[in-house]
């Protein structure tokens, strides 16, 4: 099953950073990569639940912003203490400008 949902346009996404996006009561991180590409996780941390569009982003990592946990956003894998369950990842397609996920 497939449901791509709008999250916004490539320029809402700094190069090299992570917005939030809301939908349907659920939150997630939208990324743009150095090389200009676009990805998706849930919007939380899997440790305490922070919002990860406050943390840093450097290379394809997102560190949180309370404890220093860090993910690799492009699989979602867990990189670093305190955080060890990995994140969800979904697929991210760019059309006429703008973001779309694939929330399931």
């Amino acid at each position: 099953m497939t449901n791509w949902i709008e999250a916004c346009t490539i320029d809402a996404v700094p190069n090299e950073d992570v917005i939030r996006f809301d939908h349907s009561g659920k939150t997630y991180a939208i990324y743009r990569s150095p090389d200009d590409k676009y990805y998706a996780t849930d919007g939380l941390c899997t440790h305490e639940k922070i919002h990860l569009a406050d943390g840093l982003v450097m290379d394809n990592i997102i560190e949180c912003p309370k404890h220093n946990g860090r993910f690799d956003y492009t699989t979602g894998a867990a990189k670093g203490a305190p955080v060890c369950v990995n994140l969800k990842t979904y697929p991210v397609k760019v059309e006429d400008g703008k973001v779309f996920i694939n929330i399931g």
